[in-house]
């Protein structure tokens, strides 16, 4: 895989251990528990249908297929997009998702639109954030909802501090080698609170994901983990806690009379 591929957050090749270090994890289990509580009203709404923009292995438009909706899965990666339709074969799940890959800018060019749009992990991947966010309001319906999520770099760098890493701060963030699964562009929140508003769109709720987890030393995986989550969820949506957060997950409305 060229670096070029890898820096847009294509992970063709590195699939299953993509699988282990995100969701296999303390921090994925976290994620996954704090989208399901924020999604929640969605799940038992009226809208049947749903586009989930770079899937991945499609752990999050599950609960939408376990409800029955209509959803497109979609992916850069050839290789994540079988995996993730061969994981929902397992689990009874693929009849009502069809299997696309595809980048964003494809998408957003075959004039489609849907009610609701996931967008989780890849804004901090892509080379121009205004440009996908663009993109993805032109996906949106009338009235839709955007559920996204994105690196936040505020969080990355306190995070730094905290670890006494004061020379990488200096540095701006930057390594010398890529870190194949490290996101290449992180975001501060206001630059894309400021593009979603400049677009006409309204951010109607703000979530931080990991708050505290991530500046945790000694998080012993099993005893702690229940009473970690629990706090994440009771704070995560309060500031200054939910600025914190290692991801934002942000709920943004698209106005009714807009096309």
């Amino acid at each position: 895989m060229n670096n070029e591929k890898r820096q847009r957050g294509d992970f063709s090749g590195i699939s299953k251990k993509f699988s282990k270090n995100i969701y296999d994890s303390t921090k994925g289990r976290l994620r996954m528990a704090v989208l399901k509580r924020d999604l929640q009203p969605f799940l038992s709404g009226q809208t049947r249908s749903v586009l989930d923009v770079g899937a991945g292995l499609g752990q999050a438009n599950e609960w939408f297929l376990e409800r029955g909706f209509d959803v497109l899965h979609t992916d850069i990666s050839e290789e994540m997009v079988e995996a993730a339709r061969l994981r929902h074969e397992e689990l009874g799940l693929a009849a009502n998702c069809r299997y696309q890959t595809a980048d964003l800018a494809t998408l957003a060019s075959n004039d489609s639109q849907f009610p609701i749009v996931l967008c989780h992990a890849v804004l901090e991947w892509v080379p121009d954030a205004e440009t996908a966010l663009t993109q993805l309001n032109a996906l949106l319906e009338p009235g839709g909802t955007l559920s996204l999520m994105f690196y936040n770099r505020n969080a990355k760098l306190f995070a730094n501090a905290v670890y006494g890493n004061f020379d990488y701060i200096e540095r701006g963030l930057k390594v010398k080698k890529t870190v194949r699964l490290s996101p290449q562009n992180p975001l501060v929140p206001k630059d894309v609170e400021n593009i979603v508003h400049k677009l006409g769109l309204e951010v109607t709720q703000k979530t931080g994901v990991r708050c505290f987890h991530d500046y945790l030393r000694n998080l012993d995986d099993q005893q702690r983990f229940d009473e970690l989550l629990a706090i994440e969820l009771k704070y995560n949506q309060q500031p200054p806690y939910r600025d914190l957060g290692r991801y934002q997950h942000w709920l943004i409305k698209k106005p009714e009379n807009e096309q």
